[in-house]
């Protein structure tokens, strides 16, 4: 397993990241328990939740998984050291959560004791936000216009940004978090938290998770270039497609118990004709390569410079199997050729 430094914090984490959204919907307490021990014994080091999971979000699974990797670190505390934690904050728009409200110092503080009782530790190794107060342009909100940027009350925003770096702040001092992180957030939002937390000594960002795949890579080069720059880890979610990179989509398909077969908040935003073109054209080349359709885009997603550590998650064990040997591939300089290809015919197809 390849071990990477997690932006400027001084910890290392596997170059595989285990999602865990699922658990707590689609899987149980003993799925859960089967895919930690799985990543543990593959050196897997680095395992990422969020206050908001299971997902699809709802009051009903608000907090389940959290608690069922509690429930993990409560019958086996001594390798809670061999685990690197993330959570999240959720951001406004859930009523269920603070009743939709955006983030503050006060819900910072109230929602990291959440967390650590749900977490059943006594520290979280990374604690990050799961998307700003503002609006940003992430969940299929990135065609021109969709956001008018001009009205965005930019001293409101660096306000709330300084009371959240604050609150951050006495948590790090508590030892109730270590680092902290951000996710869905734009190269302006890294740098007002980068500026603000050198102007008055807060906490600095180590790292970003962004929706990032062979179907949406809005993050390069751009973001991506001041992530390295700024000494940040770029932490890929969903770099299947939310599954559609695997090809079990194709044509209409919906496996029984797969992702799109539930309802989804924002609506199945990735299934579009040009996707579905798209994804066919990475299964044909997969099998070129005898690759599988996971292992192609995964492998691809992980050789992008500045690609930190990749969040992976599956509902199956076999699934979790295929993915983290597509992390053992190495792509032929012949196949990222055909993908550039695909690429420049399919660049932002959803």
């Amino acid at each position: 397993m390849k071990f990477n430094r997690l932006g400027s914090s001084n910890i290392p984490v596997s170059e595989i990241c285990l999602g865990s959204m699922t658990w707590g919907l689609q899987n149980t307490q003993q799925d859960a328990d089967q895919q930690i021990q799985y990543a543990l014994e593959r050196q897997i080091n680095f395992i990422d939740t969020a206050e908001m999971y299971a997902v699809p979000p709802s009051p009903e699974t608000y907090g389940k998984t959290e608690a069922i990797i509690g429930d993990w670190i409560r019958r086996h505390p001594s390798q809670r050291q061999d685990l690197i934690i993330a959570t999240k904050i959720a951001g406004p728009g859930l009523n269920w959560v603070r009743e939709g409200s955006p983030m503050t110092a006060k819900s910072v503080q109230s929602a990291v004791e959440a967390s650590l009782k749900r977490l059943q530790t006594d520290y979280i190794d990374l604690y990050q936000l799961h998307w700003p107060n503002r609006t940003s342009p992430h969940f299929a909100k990135h065609w021109p216009n969709m956001i008018d940027f001009s009205d965005i009350d930019v001293d409101e925003q660096t306000t709330q940004m300084l009371d959240i770096l604050h609150a951050l702040d006495q948590c790090v001092k508590a030892g109730k978090i270590r680092y902290c992180g951000l996710s869905n957030e734009t190269p302006w939002g890294i740098s007002q938290y980068l500026k603000l937390a050198q102007q008055h000594n807060l906490p600095k960002m180590v790292s970003i998770q962004n929706e990032f795949s062979l179907l949406h890579n809005k993050d390069w080069p751009y973001l991506i270039e001041q992530c390295v720059h700024e000494d940040i880890a770029y932490l890929p979610w969903s770099a299947l497609a939310g599954g559609a990179l695997t090809g079990k989509y194709l044509k209409g398909a919906r496996p029984e118990g797969s992702r799109w077969t539930l309802v989804q908040r924002n609506g199945l935003f990735r299934d579009t004709p040009q996707s579905q073109q798209a994804v066919a054209a990475y299964v044909d080349l997969a099998k070129q390569h005898a690759l599988t359709p996971a292992q192609l885009a995964l492998a691809w997603c992980k050789q992008v410079n500045g690609v930190s550590s990749t969040i992976i998650g599956a509902t199956t064990l076999q699934q979790l199997q295929e993915n983290i040997t597509a992390f053992e591939v190495t792509l032929s300089e012949a196949c990222l050729e055909a993908i550039k290809e695909i690429l420049q015919h399919h660049p932002q197809p959803f």
